[in-house]
């Protein structure tokens, strides 16, 4: 009897210990911000889509997996959002997704750093992306500023009028 009892309670405290550390899920909500800037271009991509599992009391079991459609890349120029899209710059009928899955969250300073794996036309690099974020009643905002070289995807061809360091900044509302 006594052993039965010890089991019960051991796999009723198993049961809550797994129950309340698994990493939360969240849904990514409208009036997300995925912008770009550098000298002689600026401008957002309108479709983003993921899975991010979160949680700042279980970051080893959090996991980042998004992707933006470089199709839905906008400048506010019908003719420079062509020639984005095109062989010469994006690819995007060849390459329509630009990747970023994490293989490791931790916590900094100044908030958190992703660092994984980042694919764009093709070619897949690790880089360590900064971000904070702020809970706000059942939901959240991931927010980050980084810097990402197009030279090192293959983007464009060196030097010209555009800038080679294109700065990105992100924010993404989250929803349990």
């Amino acid at each position: 009897m006594k052993k039965a009892f010890f089991t019960i309670v051991t796999l009723f405290i198993l049961t809550a210990v797994f129950a309340f550390s698994l990493p939360i899920s969240w849904k990514i909500a409208d009036k997300y911000s995925i912008s770009f800037s550098t000298s002689g271009v600026s401008g957002i991509f309108k479709t983003f889509t993921g899975s991010l599992v979160f949680d700042e009391q279980s970051l080893p079991a959090s996991k980042f997996d998004v992707s933006i459609d470089v199709n839905s890349i906008n400048t506010g120029n019908g003719m420079q959002n062509k020639h984005a899209k095109s062989a010469e710059w994006f690819d995007a009928p060849k390459y329509p997704s630009i990747k970023f899955t994490s293989k490791r969250i931790v916590k900094t300073a100044t908030g958190y750093a992703a660092t994984g794996d980042l694919q764009v036309h093709g070619i897949t690099k690790e880089v360590t992306l900064p971000f904070t974020f702020k809970r706000n009643g059942s939901g959240g905002v991931f927010e980050g500023f980084f810097n990402i070289n197009r030279n090192d995807f293959k983007i464009g061809a060196p030097g010209g009028e555009v800038g080679e360091v294109i700065k990105v900044l992100v924010s993404v509302p989250v929803v349990k």
